[in-house]
């Protein structure tokens, strides 16, 4: 009774997880502390040092992530195939660590795209086999805890990555490229974490007999409702372009280079609070519920970057962006582990990741467009319109 008694918690489904979700926990929280200091300082990198417009760095943000997307359908698949998702995830995560030494080189934007789209190959290798390794490592009553687990672990390391760029910067004088070394250590601490203490669970006679032949058919084995949870994650995509725009909507309103990056320390820390209990929240509650609250949050912080004319408000809009992430992110994740059959769990994750991917590009190239064409207000009042658009299309998906 007390176990049961305990385990109804969040504190108790946080005991209750699997080591193996613990030990990729910790891989991301040291990736995301790398990627995450690169990502505070390049879109600043980008503007002030290379002179890019704003529509190209969109572009650039958005080409990267589409990428990720569209490599992550065909690893997803491939693992669901071998039945080994940590081959998949070592050469994703190993493959981002070897790529950090080139943005600190970078001279051109030439080489800082080639980083970046390299970077999230790497990413996209990695994201649907390690998604459904969380889902294989975990009872179905806690997949919820254990994807918010992850992403609170994750955006820890979002946190502490850009905190740790405002006291290199500081203690740098503001030189933006010997601030991105730092970034190396922690990639490659997690790439050592991930060889040493993640494992595949052991195989079945049950899972082996599940696992199917590699074929672009068998999407046709994905239930209909997945497809609508994939079709929402669009939209929602659509509303949640690049967050290289809140870094630049920061000193766009008056806040110095060196301290942009607490733009995305204020973002992640709001996220890594909310994500657990969000996750927790996902296995008991109603989910239209949580994702209409995540969507008002989104509403909420477009709304609030809009109008901000002074770095405080702008603070603020992250808060309330991260809270939305939080919310939602952990959510769709669970949505498609259960939607998923377990043979095509791989699958299902990159082709929701692939479909989001190419939203986030299509945004995130519309955001730097509207940037130049009508300035950063416009940007984030269309961001709001879309998520608006979301929020009707959930009273058509869930009970």
């Amino acid at each position: 009774m007390n176990n049961r008694q305990s385990s109804s918690g969040i504190f108790g489904a946080f005991s209750a997880l699997p080591g193996g979700i613990w030990a990729l926990g910790l891989v991301s929280l040291f990736m995301d502390i790398s990627s995450e200091l690169i990502h505070s300082l390049l879109p600043v990198f980008m503007s002030s040092v290379l002179g890019v417009s704003m529509t190209t760095i969109g572009l650039i943000e958005g080409v990267a992530e589409a990428t990720a997307a569209m490599t992550k359908i065909f690893s997803g698949a491939i693992s669901d195939y071998l039945g080994k998702r940590k081959l998949l995830a070592g050469i994703g995560y190993g493959l981002a660590a070897v790529t950090k030494p080139i943005f600190p080189l970078a001279n051109t934007i030439g080489w800082v795209f080639a980083a970046r789209f390299i970077d999230r190959i790497g990413k996209g290798i990695r994201g649907a086999p390690r998604d459904a390794l969380v889902a294989d490592l975990t009872p179905r009553k806690l997949r919820g805890a254990a994807y918010g687990l992850r992403q609170s672990l994750d955006s820890i390391g979002a946190v502490v990555g850009p905190l740790i760029a405002v006291v290199f910067m500081v203690w740098l004088a503001n030189n933006i490229r010997a601030v991105l070394w730092i970034a190396v250590i922690p990639a490659f601490i997690a790439v050592a974490l991930l060889i040493f203490a993640v494992h595949d669970p052991e195989p079945t006679g049950d899972s082996a007999s599940k696992r199917i032949p590699l074929k672009f058919t068998d999407v046709k084995l994905l239930p209909p409702h997945y497809w609508l949870i994939v079709l929402l994650g669009a939209v929602f995509t659509m509303a949640r372009f690049s967050e290289a725009f809140l870094i630049l909507r920061a000193q766009d309103v008056g806040l110095t280079i060196g301290y942009v990056p607490l733009m995305l320390v204020v973002m992640n820390l709001f996220y890594t609070i909310t994500a657990y209990p969000a996750g927790v929240a996902a296995d008991k509650l109603n989910r239209r519920t949580i994702l209409i609250v995540g969507l008002v949050m989104l509403v909420a912080a477009d709304l609030m970057l809009a109008a901000a004319t002074a770095p405080f408000l702008a603070f603020i809009g992250a808060a309330l962006w991260g809270i939305h992430m939080g919310l939602t992110q952990g959510l769709f994740a669970k949505l498609v582990a259960d939607a998923a059959p377990e043979a095509l769990r791989g699958t299902a994750f990159g082709i929701f990741n692939l479909v989001s991917g190419v939203m986030l590009l299509l945004s995130s190239f519309i955001a730097g467009m509207l940037w130049s064409a009508f300035g950063a207000p416009a940007t984030f009042l269309t961001g709001a319109g879309f998520a608006m658009i979301a929020v009707i299309g959930l009273f058509g998906l869930f009970r």
